[in-house]
């Protein structure tokens, strides 16, 4: 579409937003606040350098302000929170979450690969005191003995804890223009790949599949959920568009953020289940009960319930 009819067909309805960021309820603002930054989108990636693109660009600004600076705290902010800004941010950034799943994915793979190709491999990555108690828990029959070895409550903090930290600094390495980011998802999805390969070797696939994504499903998406925070990050660093790099970087490390912070949920759910459930050594039916509903849990509210958000949005 030419510059000038794209212009044309949108005009009134920016100039109506001028008026709306003034005095219209916050809630409507947010709404349109979706709408425009898919116009600004738009204009970014045709008309880069365009006046109707800077136009838009602070318009935006403004509504954002609006919303997100100068928006006194309402008693249903939390739920707020969870109900709209995340899932917004993750529709907006949703190239940003594929990719961080590519990378991990990808990285799984050849994790797994690499081990089938040279059987030192999984030391090298998991570590020889792990791989040796690995193999002695194999010798007494239960692989996965690690998961009952402490006290639950104990197990529960330390596994929270780490993974939260986990998250943070795959986030915070998005400073390093992204490549911290990468690299923490190409480190884990290695060892994600080894280990599972590892365990088809000394043949407990199953029972490792079965137990470790009890809890797996939402510390493993969690990950890539923050990885993609990290790469909004680093990518406000790297691509400013219209924005100064210092406040391209303000927005992007403000949106990752937040994303990052909606994610402490899942890491309790999952440090739980891993600390109280894993070790009871449940049955294919009652594992698939916890491992199911996880996994249609994480596809809706990052992948459907964004588009739907997103798509409301669109009809008001």
């Amino acid at each position: 579409m030419r510059e000038a009819l794209f212009k044309k067909q949108n005009l009134d309805k920016w100039q109506s937003f001028e008026e709306d960021v003034q005095n219209i309820h916050s809630d409507k603002l947010a709404e349109r606040f979706i709408e425009l930054t898919d116009d600004l989108a738009y204009a970014q990636t045709f008309y880069p350098n365009s006046t109707t693109t800077r136009y838009l660009n602070e318009l935006t600004a403004q509504f954002y302000r609006k919303i997100y600076a100068n928006k006194k705290e309402s008693s249903n902010r939390f739920v707020e929170f969870w109900k709209f800004e995340v899932p917004y941010l993750l529709f907006r950034f949703r190239k940003e979450l594929w990719v961080a799943f590519c990378i991990t994915f990808i990285s799984a793979v050849i994790g797994a690969i690499s081990v089938a190709y040279d059987d030192t491999f999984a030391r090298l990555i998991l570590g020889d005191d792990y791989i040796d108690m690995t193999l002695e828990n194999i010798r007494k029959g239960d692989p996965l003995a690690v998961y009952g070895g402490s006290d639950p409550l104990m197990m529960f903090l330390q596994i929270t804890s780490n993974n939260i930290k986990v998250s943070f600094v795959c986030f915070v390495m998005g400073c390093l223009f992204s490549a911290g980011t990468a690299y923490m998802l190409i480190t884990n999805g290695i060892m994600l790949g080894v280990f599972q390969y590892f365990c088809y070797q000394q043949g407990f696939l199953k029972v490792s599949l079965l137990t470790i994504w009890l809890h797996g499903v939402l510390e493993i998406s969690s990950i890539i959920v923050a990885g993609c925070a990290g790469l909004v990050m680093g990518n406000s660093l790297l691509f400013p568009q219209t924005y100064s790099r210092l406040e391209s970087f303000k927005i992007g490390a403000k949106n990752g953020i937040k994303i990052v912070i909606a994610l402490v949920p899942l890491f309790i759910m999952a440090g739980f289940i891993e600390s109280f459930i894993t070790r009871q050594h449940l049955n294919t039916f009652y594992s698939l009960l916890i491992i199911v509903p996880s996994f249609m849990f994480i596809v809706w509210y990052f992948i459907v319930y964004p588009q739907k958000v997103f798509q409301k949005s669109q009809l008001c």
